[in-house]
This record gives C-alpha cells, sequence and structure tokens, in this order.
C-alpha cells in the first residue's frame, strides 16, 4: 500500500521540471532528468591527484613522481557542463538548495567514508560577501549519507586572499602560504577535506598539510569537480594580460 506521503512526492514529482533541460524529471533522482544526469562529465581519473586518465588508476606516473600530502581524492566529475554550470549557479547566483542533491551525488563515489569531515573555510570577509560557505553546505549533505561528522571549526582562514580561480599557476602557489590554522584537541586518523572545486590542488595541500603535522594518518579530498591541468593552463593564459 503507497502511503499518502509516497503518493504526495510522486504527485510533486509529476509536475517537477529538471532545472537543465526543463523537461519532466522521469528517472529516480529527484532533481535532474536521467538524461542530465548520463551527462555529467565524469571520465575515469587517478584516485590519488585527480587528474583525468584513460582507466581508474590508484596511482598515475605523476603523483607517482610527486606524491600530494593526501592518500585519496573523491570527485563527482570534471569542470565541465552541467557540473560547472551548476556550482556556478551555487556559488554566484545564491542557489545554495543546489548543495544538497550535488553532496548526495557526491557521497555515493566514497567507499570508506571518513569519520570526520573538514570543509574548506572561507576568509569571514568573503563569507560576509558570499553569506554562505559553499564548502560547508556540501559537506552538510554529505555527513547525512556517510554518517561522518562534520565540523565546520576546525579549520580556520587566517588571511585574506585573491579567488585562486582570478591566479596563474605560480601565482596560486603561493598564494595560500600560511592562509589556514588548524584549531581545537586531538583528530581521529581518518579525516576527509571537502571542497567544491580542485583546480591545481594548493588549496587542499595546503589544509592537508596542516592535518599531517597534527598526526593526521589518512587524509582523503572530496570535491565536486576537478579541473584537468590542460585546462587550467588554457584558463591561466588567459588570464594573465600580454605585454
Amino acid at each position: 500500500m503507497v502511503s499518502l506521503f509516497d503518493q504526495f512526492t510522486n504527485f510533486l514529482r509529476r509536475y517537477h521540471r529538471c532545472p537543465l533541460c526543463h523537461l519532466p524529471v522521469d528517472g529516480p533522482h529527484p532533481v535532474w532528468c536521467s538524461h542530465c544526469l548520463g551527462h555529467f562529465p565524469s571520465p575515469p581519473y587517478c584516485h590519488h591527484c585527480g587528474n583525468t586518465l584513460a582507466v581508474d588508476a590508484e596511482h598515475c606516473g605523476q603523483c607517482l613522481k610527486a606524491p600530494r600530502p593526501w592518500q585519496r581524492l573523491y570527485r563527482l566529475g570534471e569542470y565541465q557542463f552541467p557540473l560547472r554550470h551548476l556550482i556556478h549557479q551555487l556559488k554566484f547566483q545564491r542557489k545554495f538548495w543546489l548543495a544538497q542533491p550535488l553532496g548526495e551525488l557526491m557521497a555515493q563515489q566514497i567507499d570508506e567514508p571518513a569519520p570526520l569531515l573538514l570543509p574548506i573555510p572561507l576568509h569571514p570577509r568573503r563569507l560576509l560577501q558570499r553569506g554562505f560557505n559553499q564548502s560547508s553546505l556540501i559537506a552538510q549533505a554529505v555527513a547525512r549519507q556517510t554518517g561522518s561528522q562534520l565540523d565546520t571549526r576546525r579549520l580556520k582562514r587566517l588571511r585574506y586572499t585573491p579567488p585562486q580561480h582570478t591566479l596563474s599557476k605560480a601565482q596560486r602557489q603561493h598564494n595560500l602560504e600560511q592562509a589556514f590554522i588548524l584549531k581545537g584537541g586531538k583528530l581521529p586518523s581518518h579525516v576527509a577535506l571537502v571542497d567544491d572545486v580542485v583546480t591545481t590542488g594548493t588549496t587542499v595541500a595546503e589544509a592537508a598539510t596542516l592535518l599531517r603535522l597534527a598526526g593526521v594518518k589518512r587524509i582523503d579530498i572530496y570535491c565536486l569537480s576537478f579541473t584537468p591541468p590542460e585546462k587550467t593552463a588554457e584558463k591561466s593564459t588567459r588570464s594573465v594580460p600580454k605585454s
């Protein structure tokens, strides 16, 4: 027998339209239709550094030569349409409700959830400008799905820095030096850092280094999307004014 709640949910779904294609939602997901979900860019990748590969691998050649200060990176997909479009809406168009379904999809990728999630923090000035921290909202959704504990106060940003996406690769590598501080007592041996987009990895690397110094043995990165190095280089080239 179908409950009244299920009847009401089915009634709403019948008239709900996918925010990407504006067609009726036809699949099991409550927000996006199955067609649009199938176009989320999720190619195989290196499970250590996050770089796109021909097939899934625990480590690629690049990260074997220069390992990152974390053990595992989980990503929902590449920073391409429609993920890029949705993340932009979440961050800059105040559609913060998108963090919930995106975080739930992210949680489905995680096979060994960390007991503690730490979202990458915003500086208080940027938090005041935006009104919310998108990484915290994403982490809340992931924590609800995985049963992990969420702590939004342990990791703090000390310095106000220019947004990473506005800088060249060389500038990004130094922009976040000593930008974070870790507060509180002892941490569990397994911790995950949560961010919306990983580009060069400088932001999460700076935070992960603090966790390693605090004695954390396993550090994971949970992110909605990853920007491949070649696309990062193209963006950086366009952002540097020509002489």
